[in-house]
């Protein structure tokens, strides 16, 4: 049953990465214990949404220790089962 869950993990990763573009954004908050973060971001192409500030749920959420709030980060973006979910974020260059 792991094998098939970190599988499936891998293949959603590999998917939304073909689809979602990086955006600019920066994080407001993070809530670690619910794995979600609250980022103000420009449009999301992949999702057609313009920019605003919205929570997202971290699909690692291991990832929301390498960003702290107010950070500039890119970001990537996509629906996994139905949630509007992070991909990929890392501290923007």
């Amino acid at each position: 049953m792991r094998k098939l869950a970190a599988a499936t993990a891998i293949l959603i990763a590999l998917v939304t990465s073909a689809e979602a573009a990086p955006v600019d954004g920066q994080v407001t908050k993070i809530d670690q214990a619910q794995g979600k973060i609250t980022l103000k971001h420009g449009p999301i192409t992949n999702l057609e949404m313009d920019a605003m500030t919205m929570v997202f749920v971290a699909a690692d959420p291991a990832a929301l220790k390498t960003v702290k709030v107010g950070d500039k980060v890119k970001f990537e973006a996509d629906r996994v089962n139905g949630r509007l979910t992070v991909t990929r974020i890392e501290k923007a260059k």
